[in-house]
């Protein structure tokens, strides 16, 4: 499921979260403890026997003390222009739904954009994500309902909206159709990572 064009190249997160871990030396039961994850849980996520959401993904991350990017392969050397084509972008698939990578993985300055391809009901996770800088999204087909501290927002194609991301904030497409978003990070401080989201207080 792509959102636009030709296919582009998926991600294997089974093989890059094994090497993220055995690179940092660390078990499979230490890095469930510090995810929050039963170790069945990841144990089958190892082992692509499962999809994991997107909210159990920035667990994972946060854990590992890497960003989200990291599960786009190795990393190479970041560029002060990045031009992909539409087949070029790496795609992570999660539960009912695809993150699509803009070229912020390679990118030299402080900007991560993504895209959404959400189905029907697809949910970043029970739990609200929290981190530092700006958030704009940018819904382009279907519904994406945003929850973000206390205010619930209902985007329907051209709408759009941005927030500090340091508030609480979670996703999901409450439609019947498949949902397209551009989700933009930026401002975030120098050598935070802001993928790297964590659970806010009461999620």
């Amino acid at each position: 499921m792509t959102s636009f064009g030709r296919e582009a190249a998926s991600i294997n997160v089974a093989t890059h979260l094994r090497e993220l871990r055995e690179a940092r030396n660390i078990s499979m039961r230490t890095l469930a403890t510090k995810s929050g994850l039963s170790a069945n849980a990841l144990s089958m996520i190892e082992r692509g026997k499962t999809s994991p959401s997107v909210s159990t993904l920035y667990k994972l991350a946060d854990a590992l003390g890497v960003s989200i990017t990291a599960f786009f392969g190795a990393e190479t050397e970041k560029k002060r222009i990045v031009f992909l084509k539409s087949d070029e972008r790496s795609r992570m698939p999660f539960t009912r739904g695809v993150f699509e990578a803009l070229g912020g993985e390679q990118f030299i300055g402080r900007v991560e954009p993504f895209m959404l391809t959400l189905e029907s009901g697809a949910a970043c996770g029970p739990h609200s994500m929290v981190h530092s800088g700006h958030e704009f999204v940018f819904c382009l087909r279907g519904k994406l309902e945003y929850q973000v501290d206390k205010d619930v927002f209902l985007l329907e194609a051209g709408d759009s909206l941005l927030f500090s991301s340091n508030l609480q904030h979670k996703w999901k497409n409450p439609g019947n159709t498949v949902t397209n978003a551009l989700v933009i990070i930026s401002g975030f401080a120098e050598g935070e990572q802001p993928h790297v989201m964590h659970l806010g207080k009461g999620a």
